[in-house]
């Protein structure tokens, strides 16, 4: 297993509209949810991701969030892609 840290930025908006403006600006759409807490909407720099998809699986490994200095151990529950370029567009976190 391996070890990814992904640095992440909040979102404010959730729904269609907010997701593709966070690809707009370039970012990759995330949420964090689980642990009876409630769900929180990140944003994800697509060339650390794209490594940690490319490197190994990214499904069994142990990842931990950096949400403003604050640190969450998550594991990824989907990977959404694109049908054409086969980018992620979406990626779901639950909460260890």
């Amino acid at each position: 297993m391996t070890d990814y840290t992904f640095n992440a930025k909040k979102r404010e908006k959730a729904g269609k509209g907010a997701a593709r403006a966070c690809r707009r600006e370039g970012r990759v759409p995330a949420v964090i949810y689980g642990g009876k807490k409630d769900a929180v909407l990140i944003s994800l720099d697509p060339v650390e991701l794209e490594k940690a998809l490319d490197l190994a699986d990214l499904y069994k490994s142990n990842i931990t969030v950096d949400l403003d200095g604050k640190k969450t151990k998550v594991v990824c529950q989907d990977v959404q892609f694109h049908p054409v370029s086969d980018k992620p567009i979406h990626v779901d976190f639950m909460r260890q």
